[in-house]
């Protein structure tokens, strides 16, 4: 299967999003755009889709004609004794959102303490998760997940990993050569999702961007069957586009 995703840059910045996100902090009665954009230095045109993501995830409200104030969202994710609660949430709704806008099972994970974590799933009778017949833990040179996290680690980083768990053929499509994997991780664009094309499992297809949020290293990821791969670039751009709000609940 030749299939290979066109480029598709982040949706924003974090970056970008948490100045917009101070700037209307700052004000608790409210805040014109024109303000904001005074405020950020951010050009209008790049500030319009900003604002209007922020409103759908719920970290800013628009309280009146060009006016915004800070939503329910930023609010208790701001608290320290339910913020952990609160993100989890916030985390899952995003995450059903995805599915249902996608049409595929999605997946948050982690590289937590050495080792390939899922830590949510959003799937369903229609959208099934991939039947996990191998453990994630072993098989990151293989899934677009673990690859997708492979990326982020420096060389020394991957080679710890890699004597852990070693390489094994899972389907004929599996890399089993570690030069070659480090090489197609080198040349992966950061703004391209990584692709699992049958290589972890016969019949599945999957997609990964990564979550940047401080040191930590994320990623979310998605998986179809191999009947729907024709989906996969649409629902791949879609992934990458809403990285930016996963990413921004996990850094606040």
């Amino acid at each position: 299967m030749a299939l290979k995703p066109e480029p598709t840059a982040p949706f924003h910045s974090v970056h970008y999003v948490l100045r917009v996100l101070e700037a209307i902090s700052r004000h608790p009665g409210g805040v014109t755009d024109a303000q904001i954009a005074r405020e950020t230095g951010l050009p209008t045109g790049h500030l319009a889709p900003m604002l209007i993501m922020l409103r759908r995830e719920g970290y800013v409200e628009q309280i009146s004609e060009g006016a915004y104030a800070v939503g329910d969202s930023l609010v208790l994710l701001g608290s320290g004794t339910t913020r952990q609660q609160a993100l989890e949430t916030k985390l899952q709704e995003t995450l059903s959102d995805l599915r249902d806008s996608v049409g595929a099972a999605v997946y948050l994970s982690r590289y937590i303490d050495g080792e390939v974590k899922i830590t949510q799933i959003a799937d369903g009778p229609r959208t099934p998760a991939v039947k996990e017949w191998v453990d994630f833990r072993s098989s990151a040179h293989a899934s677009a997940i673990g690859k997708c996290l492979l990326t982020q680690l420096d060389q020394n980083g991957r080679r710890d990993h890699l004597a852990r768990h070693k390489i094994a053929r899972l389907t004929s499509r599996t890399i089993t050569s570690q030069s070659l994997l480090f090489s197609r991780l080198d040349s992966q664009p950061a703004t391209v999702p990584v692709l699992d094309l049958q290589e972890y499992a016969v019949g599945t297809v999957c997609a990964a961007v990564p979550l940047t949020a401080g040191s930590a290293v994320g990623c979310l990821a998605l998986s179809l069957p191999v009947e729907h791969a024709y989906r996969l670039r649409e629902a791949a751009a879609t992934l990458n586009r809403r990285a930016a709000p996963m990413a921004l609940s996990l850094t606040l």
